[in-house]
């Protein structure tokens, strides 16, 4: 069964438009221990919302995983890890942290309670509810 996943970015270091204008990435750079958890629970075929973080604060496009995460090739520390990564679409509007937080669906959602966590599950229920909201705003 496939899951649900949110990565957050910074749009000025790689945007979402960029991942679609390159067709495909490896998703590096993650150091904090639960996101890297969470990395490690990636599987090939799983959603990944991608989020800009900075000014925008918006879920802005969903991706697929196109690999399974595995050790970071560039070996800089054996713990961390990366994840291959495909863009399907852009969201039809973005949808905002602001949104998200005023959403009681979103109670608990880690992207509220942790929102310096860079790599996070999204329930079943909360990716629907993303894209929803987006087909409405």
């Amino acid at each position: 069964m496939a899951h649900h996943w949110l990565f957050k970015t910074e749009p000025s270091t790689y945007s979402f438009a960029k991942l679609r204008a390159e067709g495909k990435t490896t998703w590096d750079g993650v150091r904090n221990p639960l996101a890297l958890k969470h990395l490690a629970g990636v599987r090939r075929g799983d959603a990944v919302f991608v989020y800009h973080t900075g000014d925008e604060k918006a879920v802005v496009g969903v991706a697929r995983a196109a690999s399974d995460a595995y050790p970071d090739p560039a070996g800089r520390d054996a713990k961390l890890l990366v994840v291959d990564l495909e863009p399907l679409r852009p969201l039809p509007s973005a949808v905002s942290l602001a949104a998200i937080k005023a959403n009681p669906r979103f109670e608990g959602f880690d992207l509220v309670r942790l929102p310096r966590l860079s790599v996070m599950p999204v329930s079943a229920q909360q990716a629907a509810e993303i894209e929803r909201m987006a087909r409405v705003t």
